[in-house]
């Protein structure tokens, strides 16, 4: 796993500035990933974090602490060449008592920092890759054993192959194929269960997420035009946010802003989420799950935003590259399965019926 990441994920060359992001849980993945790194003539920093320290001073920081943003977080985003974020949770809820509004002010003061992320890996001056280490708490979100959640992951990753790199590179190929389909579509339809929901991608960029930035990966994604979503969408499974479920969530759309959120469970987190600032109520990405060797919720939304048959919707912040303009301090993804009825229409044709592509 740890030669796919520094190998093929964030291409590591000679001379490299890479930081190796993780818990002391994630220390074997961390050791491997920093033992390639060294290998291929990078420098690599570690930063490990310890647990219970974000529920501390989430729950106790003043708002001026709350606004302060670490000097050296901006030196290193600002400067480095890749970043490796490797999650392994203890305790996948432990942030579930902390309040939405100061979670929301926390993420406001690291928006300029995530912005400039964003614009750094768009220009192509940072690679990065997001990745998962297998836990206990982890497996029981998805109720696993560790066990089979680890199969689970590693099969999810290609890394349980002769050759992972070879199985990214056909997943690369099959995203490109859908990719030509799309690109000349100005207007989706998504149509299921309690949805229908058009918006605009015209002049936008579809991007092949190929184990490059998340691993595993497997979907396309672009940024809608802010201004043009209109309608409704009921999403499929809990929306999860730093811990804490957000269940049956029903948002409506005008003029690309949600106009009304609802949700049976976490309804005050969902909109305090969408109140965290100007942009947080607006889409900053669509992506379409193609890994269809994930197939089950896993409360994860690394696996399952990629889940083969299924869309999801990001609020907040959009991904330079793809031409989305929309700034916030908030990205999270919401998924709605097509895989039982559902269908896209791309400018008043059919092109995608039960979780597949018709064209």
């Amino acid at each position: 796993m740890a030669q796919t990441l520094v190998r093929y994920s964030v291409s590591l060359r000679k001379g490299d500035k890479v930081v190796i992001e993780g818990n002391d849980l994630a220390a074997p993945l961390i050791r491997e990933v920093f033992r390639e790194a060294v290998r291929a003539g990078a420098y690599p920093i570690v930063l490990a974090s310890i647990d219970g320290v974000s529920e501390i001073f989430l729950k106790e920081a003043s708002d001026e602490q709350l606004a302060f943003v670490p000097p050296h977080r901006e030196l290193l985003i600002g400067t480095v060449d890749a970043v490796i974020g490797i999650l392994s949770d203890y305790n996948t809820r432990a942030l579930s008592g902390v309040d939405p509004k100061k979670q929301a002010a926390y993420s406001r003061a690291h928006s300029r920092l995530h912005k400039v992320f964003l614009e750094r890996a768009a220009r192509g001056e940072l690679r990065w890759c997001g990745t998962l280490y297998p836990t206990h708490a982890l497996a029981q979100e998805a109720s696993m054993s560790l066990s089979e959640y680890e199969e689970f992951v590693f099969r999810a990753c290609y890394v349980d192959q002769e050759d992972p790199v070879a199985k990214w590179r056909e997943m690369q190929k099959h995203n490109d194929r859908i990719i030509e389909a799309l690109k000349d579509i100005d207007v989706l339809r998504i149509v299921g269960e309690e949805t229908d929901l058009t918006l605009s991608v015209k002049g936008r960029t579809w991007i092949n997420a190929d184990g490059h930035k998340n691993f595993p990966d497997g979907e396309i994604f672009t940024g809608p035009v802010e201004t043009s979503a209109n309608g409704h969408i009921r999403f499929s499974f809990p929306g999860i946010y730093r811990g804490n479920a957000i269940e049956d969530i029903r948002l409506t759309f005008r003029d690309g802003k949600v106009v009304d959120a609802k949700a049976k469970v976490g309804e005050s987190l969902l909109k305090a989420l969408l109140n965290t600032d100007s942009g947080a109520s607006y889409l900053g990405e669509l992506g379409i799950g193609t890994n269809y060797g994930i197939q089950r919720f896993s409360r994860h939304i690394l696996f399952d935003e990629k889940i083969g048959g299924t869309v999801h919707l990001a609020v907040g912040s959009g991904y330079p590259e793809t031409g989305s303009k929309n700034e916030s301090g908030v990205h999270w993804d919401m998924i709605c399965d097509l895989r039982n009825g559902g269908e896209i229409y791309g400018d008043g044709q059919l092109i995608y019926k039960d979780g597949k592509f018709v064209i």
